[in-house]
């Protein structure tokens, strides 16, 4: 078996720490070859969809990708900008200022990249890339705030997998979700205030979460009882009571029940109960893409309008405001805790000298 190295690698190079931050992923472009691309790999993913493999390899090659990419290119193009997918942008953004910050404490002995569970750039590259420029320790920050193993236990089986192909293996810490991590509650009731500031207060704040299937609860996915938690915490920042605010789920897919309530359904309710004035936020997203801009943005902005309601808001999503990427640089500097890099110059000498002498021993011999 042939293990990946590093060939750029360079024994004299100093020792740093790498932090690989990963969001969920993005077709390469909005168009149906793409889009065929993306879902075959994220539907392909167990992790996603726990139906029995061969049953579900014919209805994802026989139906869905013969119907789905052509739909979802369409609604990818409502999105797309100069810039390309606004979740790889954003991610793109975060990674940049989260370098930043971390420099400002660590100098360049941390490097931050930023990849992608499914298309590009990979796990594969980021971890690549890390260890090319002499990362020995890495810590993978998922930006997944709450835990689902369709999510960040997902992101972990990629690690995972690439480390069972790589000839060295680093230190290693992997963040699996902070949904009640205080900087990161703060983070969304600022920009939750903020908003409030320019666009006055709602009848009724919505805190829409992506949707996973109700059994995966029922198997002990902690991810119902996290988002929850995270909406209690973020209402209790804002001193809201519990008729002031909902949380609900969205995005759900194909016909098995989802974790309820349903973001949809509750909006086209809300109007009839008397609520005519909302604001709708997404705590679950660290950055904005497809399923704020457009679904929540957009497609439920019409649900709620045309059921009688008046007045619709929605908060975008942390992306990379400064309290944003200080709170994930602050949960990156928690864990790396105890964890100290050594600049002996003489000790990198030796090591290069041991492997010159190496080299030459192994070439004389032959």
């Amino acid at each position: 078996m042939k293990f990946t190295g590093s060939p750029k690698f360079s024994h004299q190079q100093r020792d740093r720490i790498g932090v690989l931050i990963t969001n969920l992923g993005t077709p390469d472009a909005p168009d149906t070859p793409s889009l065929r691309r993306y879902l075959r790999q994220f539907l392909s993913d167990p992790r996603v969809v726990e139906v029995p493999r061969l049953l579900w390899w014919l209805i994802l090659n026989l139906v869905i990708l013969v119907i789905r990419p052509k739909r979802s290119a369409a609604a990818y193009k409502t999105v797309w900008t100069e810039r390309g997918s606004p979740l790889l942008f954003h991610t793109q953004d975060q990674q940049r200022a989260l370098q930043q910050a971390l420099a400002r404490d660590y100098g360049d002995d941390v490097l931050v990249e930023f990849a992608m569970r499914y298309g590009n750039p990979s796990i594969q590259q980021g971890l690549q890339s890390l260890f090319e420029q002499g990362a020995r320790k890495l810590v993978v920050l998922p930006l997944y705030p709450q835990y689902s193993a369709a999510t960040s236990g997902s992101t972990f089986d990629a690690i995972a997998a690439d480390f069972t192909q790589r000839r060295w293996l680093p230190d290693f810490r992997f963040i699996a979700h902070y949904h009640d991590y205080a900087p990161y509650i703060k983070a969304v009731a600022q920009s939750i205030e903020r908003y409030w500031q320019h666009h006055g207060k709602p009848d009724k704040l919505v805190l829409s979460y992506h949707g996973v299937p109700l059994k995966y609860l029922h198997q002990g996915d902690p991810y119902h009882c996290e988002c929850h938690k995270t909406s209690r915490l973020i209402a209790e920042q804002l001193g809201l009571s519990k008729d002031q605010y909902v949380t609900t789920f969205q995005s759900r897919f194909g016909r098995e029940e989802w974790l309820q309530p349903y973001t949809d359904a509750t909006l086209k309710a809300l109007p009839g109960q008397g609520v005519k004035n909302i604001h709708v936020v997404c705590p679950g997203f660290s950055a904005d893409c497809l399923e704020t801009i457009e679904e929540i943005g957009e497609e439920n902005r019409e649900y709620f309008i045309e059921a009688g309601g008046e007045n619709y808001g929605y908060i975008p999503a942390l992306n990379a405001e400064p309290e944003h990427i200080e709170a994930l640089a602050q949960l990156v500097r928690d864990n790396l805790v105890g964890w100290q890099l050594h600049h002996d110059e003489s000790a990198r000498a030796a090591r290069a000298e041991a492997v010159q002498a190496a080299l030459k021993k192994s070439k004389s011999a032959g």
